[in-house]
């Protein structure tokens, strides 16, 4: 049986190559750091909150492979040669990427510390759902927690930016 790249047989650190927001990074890792940990100390990107560090909150929702993954219940070394979004990704510079913009025109965030998981998990939904409903958002959005501003302004936002990615397919 032979060892693959991302296993350390004795607990050493591992070498692991993966591309973050479109910057390709390359670092020694522990085999049991978790990807959020990687993400927000190795690699200084706050936006991936950690919540309850089981996958149930969603706080810690980023694209993972373009799919929306926990990644506080991934280890980094699984990510070895994948390619990752992070909420930090979203905006370009000042420039709000039209989903943010959604979630602060209709009041779908409050305290903040969900909106990351939010963003993420909406933003895969979006691409794959032109014109949702309202239970189609609430289905695809049901394993993110928020506490502070019930659920609807945030099935608004989410609504509102797949009209605004609709709108700017037509251009």
């Amino acid at each position: 049986m032979t060892t693959s790249q991302t296993e350390a047989p004795d607990g050493q650190a591992k070498r692991i190559s993966v591309t973050v927001n479109g910057r390709v990074y390359h670092r020694s890792v522990e085999p049991r750091m978790t990807l959020a940990d990687f993400l927000r100390d190795e690699l200084g990107l706050p936006g991936t909150h950690i919540g309850c560090e089981h996958g149930v909150c969603g706080a810690c929702t980023i694209l993972f492979d373009g799919k929306a993954s926990r990644s506080c219940i991934m280890y980094a070394v699984q990510a070895d040669g994948h390619d990752i979004h992070t909420v930090e990704a979203l905006a370009e510079g000042e420039k709000l990427h039209p989903l943010q913009e959604a979630f602060a025109k209709h009041g779908a965030l409050q305290c903040g510390f969900c909106t990351p998981g939010f963003l993420m998990t909406a933003l895969e939904f979006i691409e794959h759902h032109a014109e949702p409903s309202d239970e189609e958002v609430r289905l695809a959005l049901s394993g993110n927690i928020c506490r502070c501003t019930g659920y609807q302004p945030i099935v608004q936002a989410v609504k509102a930016a797949a009209a605004a990615r609709r709108e700017k397919s037509k251009d």
